[in-house]
């Protein structure tokens, strides 16, 4: 998939393959990240959702508030104990 910051993630599917594609660079390339702990990755989450309006009126775009934020918020809380 490799998205950039002009792609758009449409459905669940998307969203699998991105971060499972995520999870791979991680591994080929995780010494290369800024935040390469999951504290100062989990940090750096939080801090850009909340800029993320700066964010998206730089690069032109509307942030998405019809976004599902309760699955993401799931997803996360759940891959804390999921196997």
């Amino acid at each position: 998939m490799s998205l950039t910051p002009d792609d758009e993630v449409r459905s669940r599917d998307e969203l699998v393959s991105f971060v499972r594609e995520l999870h791979e660079d991680y591994l080929r390339r995780g010494h290369e990240w800024e935040n390469q702990s999951l504290d100062r990755f989990l940090e750096a989450l939080a801090t850009w959702m909340r800029d993320s309006p700066g964010w998206y009126r730089n690069v032109g775009k509307e942030l998405p508030e019809g976004g599902d934020w309760t699955f993401l918020a799931r997803a996360l809380q759940a891959a804390t104990v999921y196997e």
